[in-house]
């Protein structure tokens, strides 16, 4: 059996490629609304989406703030006026972003083949309507025992009541084999931690970790995922199907 037999994964540039999303979806939304879409303007946006999504992860925000204030403060970093259109700008975009379910590279093997020996599930920060469409899109939810979006729970990472409730819904009782796996320090890997839980930190870009948030394990591939995983036996085993896991 494997080392952890429950994994909960987060979504975006741990599985989707969120990056190439949210691109695309932000050049539609500015050339939508006659706005500047260069460089300077995504980068304007990505520091001021950043900073709320941190406070969101430090309780210092509520999300449906986040997402009311969000283009009003991209509009006035950038000196445009808003003429009361920021939510309708922010919801524009968010069902922009929802048209775009790119699956990262290998994403789809790497499920196939962790899903013969664990129990999968999706636990995302995301908005439950961008994420619920991509999730289904992307050809990732049929490998999933259970989908815990924070917008729906009405907990968001790092808070641990996320992970609880997942773990209740999935049945799972040894906390021990669970694997929290994300790209976020902050929200999946300290958000696993609170929830006492070992942690896996997606770095796919090779960052630089300088949060002091330390994660048990760390993987720049899917294949070292399967190390961390999988036993010998199971390892021996990989591309073989039908070797479904059974639960204690």
């Amino acid at each position: 059996m494997a080392y952890y037999t429950c994994l909960l994964l987060d979504v975006d540039n741990t599985l989707l490629d969120f990056d190439a999303a949210e691109r695309q979806a932000l050049t539609d939304t500015l050339t939508h609304y006659g706005l500047p879409c260069d460089a300077a303007a995504c980068d304007t946006y990505h520091q001021v989406n950043r900073k709320l999504w941190t406070g969101l992860a430090k309780g210092e925000i509520g999300r449906s703030k986040l997402f009311a204030v969000r283009f009003a403060r991209f509009l006035q970093a950038m000196g445009l006026p808003d003429n009361g259109k920021s939510r309708e700008i922010n919801d524009y975009y968010e069902e922009q972003l929802a048209l775009h379910p790119d699956i990262l590279p290998g994403a789809l093997t790497a499920l196939d083949e962790l899903a013969e020996v664990a129990t999968l599930a999706i636990v995302s920060n995301g908005a439950y309507k961008v994420q619920q469409a991509r999730i289904h899109d992307s050809g990732i939810e049929p490998y999933m025992d259970g989908v815990y979006i924070s917008e729906k729970v009405g907990a968001a990472k790092p808070s641990a009541k996320l992970f609880d409730h997942a773990l209740k819904d999935l049945g799972v009782t040894d906390r021990s084999r669970v694997l929290v796996v994300g790209d976020d320090l902050n929200a999946d890997i300290k958000g696993g931690r609170n929830a006492g839980l070992d942690t896996c930190w997606v770095n796919f870009a090779g960052a630089e970790n300088d949060t002091g948030i330390q994660p048990k394990h760390t993987i720049t591939s899917y294949e070292e995922l399967y190390r961390i995983v999988m036993e010998p036996e199971e390892l021996e085993n990989l591309g073989v199907r039908n070797r479904r896991h059974r639960g204690d």
